[in-house]
């Protein structure tokens, strides 16, 4: 036996078991010429070595990271061209996982810690995606210009340490050179709010005006990583002049505020869109910005062609008649000034796993870092303390522009009878459950899809 430095790829078929089953001639014959065609002459390229080699998978040894790196992610491309035109229940994706470690080799099998480590990461991959390890992650980092998501440190079967994990996905590629490119066009910009506080906007492609309004916790310039809110926002500055703000105490506005409250919010919209210099535009509310665009359209109704809601309410948890309401907000608040700007995310995990249970660890721990990077401990706190006293029932009532209500079936945040609540309040309102349990709009997503849909159609419709 021989212990040795070195780099160790493993590559699986995702779902293989279920592919077979379901078209085994169609799947073995494209599988056999991928192999032949793609994926064994890019290995030799790369001066890997195929340790062994299975119907659905591999191990795969590297002279260096470098070059394992680069392999995975050339195959992974390569298949994504391959395979784009399969329906998503016929489509071949491979799950590859790459670290750098001690193994032993005895009669040419790999064995020891780095294959362990290698095997776990790739069970971690998003079909089609890589992960590596925080070593691998260091070595490549400034040599291979991609773009790579921390999805924190794991704990895996038979490993007794926690391992910490990047992942690699061609949409996180698209996206992130999507986004800067839109992102480079973007301008930020500051107005003053009635008490003095600066207030950062920006405004970003053509077309129609659509006025975003903030929610829970937004970032102008993060938010384009977000996998979350990136793909969204490149979807919007297509079609539309985006324009959005940072409200008080978040983003780039000033985070040393006196008053967070409902009556400075609608002011701070109000002096937002008219530095923005708009004059008739669509609204996008979700979650808390659908309390305040009601606000809104009440006292301006001429400058509001629609309203587009997602995942709102009119009234906050403590307004819902609901039992041991009180104490749970309250105990929540104190969550998040004992705990939210910790490094550590298991206080952030909490909304986390409450906002997007059906998130990708990708998506999570994005979401985790915008809420640490996007507001301190006690701004996060009163804003909490804020929307838990929220009550526009009356004012929805008043509501004379078009509005569409949306709202996730299993939202586990704002429950689906809340969005009912609000629709039936606003005069006219139109109103359709999304599918799924997440209370923000995940990409890839049948809600996701179907939401893009609507609000396009609705905008045309009223803003044309």
């Amino acid at each position: 036996m021989q212990r040795r430095l070195t780099t160790v790829l493993i590559a699986d078929t995702a779902g293989y078991s279920r592919l077979v089953e379901a078209d085994e001639d169609g799947i073995l014959g494209r599988q056999r010429a991928h192999l032949r065609e793609l994926v064994y002459p890019t290995i030799e390229k790369n001066r890997g070595r195929v340790v062994k080699s299975t119907g659905d998978g591999m191990l795969v040894e590297y002279p260096s990271v470098r070059e394992a790196v680069r392999c995975a992610i050339d195959v992974q491309l390569k298949m994504l061209r391959r395979e784009g035109n399969q329906p998503d229940g016929n489509r071949i994706q491979y799950r590859v996982g790459v670290n750098i470690g001690d193994v032993v080799e005895e009669d040419g099998d790999l064995f020891g810690d780095g294959v362990n480590v290698a095997a776990r990461l790739e069970q971690l991959a998003e079909p089609g995606g890589i992960c590596v390890s925080d070593a691998v992650h260091q070595l490549v980092s400034n040599q291979i210009p991609e773009t790579f998501t921390d999805l924190g440190s794991h704990s895996v079967k038979n490993i007794s340490r926690r391992v910490r994990a990047w992942q690699w996905t061609p949409e996180t590629r698209d996206r992130f050179a999507g986004a800067e490119e839109i992102m480079r066009m973007q301008k930020v910009e500051f107005c003053m709010a009635q008490d003095g506080v600066q207030l950062a906007y920006a405004a970003v492609g053509d077309g129609p005006a659509l006025f975003k309004m903030p929610n829970w916790l937004n970032h102008l310039e993060y938010d384009w990583a977000s996998p979350i809110w990136g793909p969204l926002l490149h979807d919007l500055a297509t079609y539309y002049r985006l324009v959005r703000f940072d409200q008080r105490g978040t983003g780039l506005s000033d985070w040393a505020v006196d008053d967070i409250s409902n009556e400075a919010m609608l002011s701070d919209v109000e002096k937002v869109v008219d530095a923005a210099g708009l004059d008739r535009f669509s609204i996008l509310a979700a979650s808390q910005g659908c309390a305040i665009a009601i606000r809104y359209a009440v006292k301006h109704p001429e400058r509001v062609h629609c309203i587009v809601m997602c995942g709102g309410f009119v009234r906050g948890p403590l307004m819902r008649d609901m039992p041991d309401q009180e104490e749970l907000h309250s105990a929540t608040t104190q969550i998040i000034r004992a705990g939210w700007g910790s490094v550590i995310p298991a206080f952030r995990h909490m909304f986390t796993e409450i906002f997007l249970p059906d998130g990708s660890p990708t998506q999570k721990s994005s979401f985790d870092e915008l809420q640490r990077v996007a507001s301190s401990a006690e701004n996060a706190a009163r804003i909490n303390e804020m929307n838990g006293s929220c009550d526009v029932s009356d004012l929805a009532k008043q509501i004379t522009v078009p509005v569409l209500v949306t709202h996730s079936e299993g939202d586990k945040r704002v429950p689906l009878e809340e969005g009912r609540r609000m629709a039936a309040l606003i005069p006219g309102a139109e109103f359709v459950t999304l599918p799924g349990n997440n209370h923000m709009l995940l990409p890839g997503t049948p809600a996701y899809d179907q939401f893009r849909r609507l609000l396009r159609d609705f905008v045309a419709a009223h803003a044309g």
